[in-house]
């Protein structure tokens, strides 16, 4: 939630109009949605109506991460056997990995939206932010957090130090497993199915597919791009990893740089990528959709790319017809 400072300390970097940080180190960020509470069980969702539950978890105690998870409201007669239950969705939330929160209102309204439409359970993970955490923690939460999930597939969890999850173990099916995120957030879906390709999950889980809305890519090569949106994104980069080694492009955050492992390491089967038209971001979006078909990658990966909408229109104007129309497509791909 954006804070409230408002005293005269000594600012020493502020990217405007997101975040300032003072001496002290006191942050305040100025661009967020405010936070929500999560929705008691079987009860519609009382700013969106829809039929949604969700709750918050600690997913991890070292380091502490948590989660707010989303559960469609199932029928008293909901048969939980393998075929009826539901795909699981780890989803990244984005915020230039500064700001925002899985617990932020926009967040929370965009996967009550999703969740209700697809009929999944979502896990959106609360990873730490930058200024205080810089990268690359955000991705180690995140892989630890994916890891936390893989790791409820055995029904020898309950004998190790993990965590339990009745509405994960209850009505998820391991065997259908999705990544998804927005913007930064995609960022690091893309950077979490690498590292599933290199290093595989706890009990030989495997993910499904993973779905990129408007990901954060940027690189040196960028020089078609107006000078002002390059040095927004290379500060933004500079703040968030400073010692990013290869600068703005290490491939965290140039997936197509010198440096950069084959995309045909991805480790799941199915894509999707979705850009805007009006998005800075659109070219570099379907540059690596192009990138990813010519990897020699072994699996099928879909181009979404909507007329008249700008960067995570889905997130901050859900009630859109085109928003709509974007979570019906998302749906769609998680149930095929």
């Amino acid at each position: 939630m954006a804070s409230t400072v408002t005293s005269n300390k000594e600012i020493v970097t502020e990217i405007l109009p997101f975040v300032r940080v003072y001496k002290d180190g006191t942050v305040e960020r100025l661009t967020e949605s405010p936070f929500v509470p999560p929705s008691p069980y079987n009860q519609h969702d009382p700013e969106t109506g829809v039929p949604v539950s969700s709750k918050d978890i600690l997913i991890s105690r070292e380091p502490t991460i948590g989660a707010r998870l989303f559960l469609p409201n199932l029928p008293p007669n909901h048969n939980q056997t393998t075929k009826e239950k539901l795909p699981i969705l780890v989803y990244f939330h984005g915020g230039g990995f500064f700001f925002e929160s899985a617990f932020s209102a926009d967040h929370h309204q965009f996967l009550n939206s999703l969740v209700s439409e697809a009929k999944v359970i979502a896990v959106s993970v609360e990873y730490r932010l930058a200024p205080e955490h810089h990268l690359p923690i955000a991705y180690e939460d995140c892989w630890i957090a994916l890891q936390r999930v893989a790791s409820l597939s055995s029904t020898q969890h309950k004998n190790n130090d993990i965590f339990e999850e009745p509405w994960l173990t209850d009505h998820g099916d391991f065997g259908r497993i999705f990544l998804g995120g927005d913007s930064a957030g995609a960022n690091i879906a893309h950077n979490i199915a690498m590292r599933v390709g290199k290093e595989g999950l706890q009990n030989g889980v495997k993910v499904l597919g993973a779905f990129l809305t408007h990901p954060l890519f940027w690189g040196s090569s960028e020089e078609d791009r107006d000078e002002k949106t390059m040095s927004l994104i290379n500060v933004v980069w500079n703040f968030v990893y400073p010692s990013a080694p290869c600068g703005i492009d290490n491939p965290m955050m140039n997936p197509e740089g010198p440096e950069s492992p084959s995309l045909a390491g991805i480790g799941c089967s199915r894509l999707l990528v979705s850009v805007a038209e009006k998005d800075v971001l659109r070219e570099r979006g379907i540059r690596y959709y192009e990138a990813v078909r010519e990897s020699g990658w072994n699996g099928e990966i879909e181009l979404v790319d909507v007329e008249g909408e700008d960067h995570a229109f889905q997130i901050l104007h859900g009630d859109t017809y085109n928003s709509k129309n974007l979570v019906k497509r998302l749906a769609r791909f998680l149930l095929k």
